[in-house]
């Protein structure tokens, strides 16, 4: 018999937590998986248990909920030794990660791969004293996705990043950056954003970081120079198409490491949620974790 904890959270994406956790407990019990559950009540609460389901030396960690729920749990383990196999129920509004990994949304089939024990290791991001797993980020708009209600998302799910998107538009403008990346030269310019990606899929679009791979050992750099509206929505729809990493407003390398600062105040972003603020150090951390995958 295998133990579990699995952390969930009730409020993610419409809710559907709530309406499968029975079921889900009833498929992992039948198949010899003892599981427990918390269902999150706040921030930091997620990662708090995390840390306390490895200490405790459960077999496996499942975490159900979105991004956001995913990155707490990432800080509850990744800092820890001998660490379990963590599991991806994603009920959140966009799943980046498990989309970027291409885990099932059918809750039967992804718990058959955990009573499976199928597994791939991942790289985890680390910046500053904080882990991510997706994606870290600076910038206006980078700012969007922890600045929307919960239960906003809960309603409308995506379309509530788009209509806060259309919001931040109006207030769009550069900040000065200073980036030093293992293997490339030094930039200092004003830039809109930028996005270090550990995977392809970022904010709903899957080709952002076209090159990217979760298990390389590199992130994936993409900074968006000063530009005008213009110039902006030009570079956005060639995103669509991950043909945004050719234009010359595009800064785009790979690298193991990098620290960037600004004389401005920036708030980093990770994994949606927000990370502090600059000066940063990002660095990787190459096949640190097992995901049911």
């Amino acid at each position: 018999m295998r133990n579990a904890r699995l952390i969930y959270n009730p409020t993610s994406g419409r809710e559907e937590m709530k309406r499968r956790l029975a079921d889900i407990l009833d498929r992992l019990d039948g198949a010899g998986i003892e599981a427990s559950c918390h269902a999150t009540t706040g921030e930091g609460d997620a990662t708090r248990e995390a840390a306390e389901a490895v200490e405790r030396g459960y077999d496996l960690v499942i975490a159900a909920g979105g991004d956001g729920t995913l990155n707490e749990v990432i800080n509850g383990m990744a800092g820890k030794d001998n660490l379990p196999p963590l599991g991806i129920f994603p009920v959140g509004t966009t799943n980046d990660f498990a989309r970027a990994l291409g885990i099932s949304k059918n809750w039967e089939e992804y718990c058959d791969l955990v009573i499976r024990n199928q597994t791939r290791a991942i790289d985890v991001g680390k910046a500053n004293d904080r882990y991510f797993i997706n994606i870290a980020g600076g910038g206006t708009l980078t700012e969007l996705t922890y600045e929307v209600p919960s239960r906003l998302k809960t309603m409308i799910g995506q379309l509530a990043y788009y209509l806060k998107g259309i919001e931040k538009m109006v207030s769009l403008a550069p900040q000065e950056l200073m980036i030093q990346a293992n293997g490339h030269m030094p930039i200092h310019d004003e830039f809109m954003l930028f996005l270090i990606a550990n995977s392809n899929s970022v904010g709903g679009f899957e080709k952002l970081a076209p090159g990217a791979s979760i298990d390389d050992g590199l992130f994936d750099v993409i900074a968006l120079r000063k530009c005008n509206l213009a110039e902006f929505v030009r570079v956005a729809t060639l995103a669509l198409r991950g043909e945004h990493v050719h234009d010359k407003k595009v800064v785009h390398f790979r690298t193991d490491y990098m620290e960037v600062v600004s004389p401005g105040q920036v708030q980093l972003n990770l994994d949606g949620e927000f990370g502090g603020v600059l000066p940063g150090t990002f660095r990787i951390l190459p096949q640190h974790l097992r995901i049911f995958a």
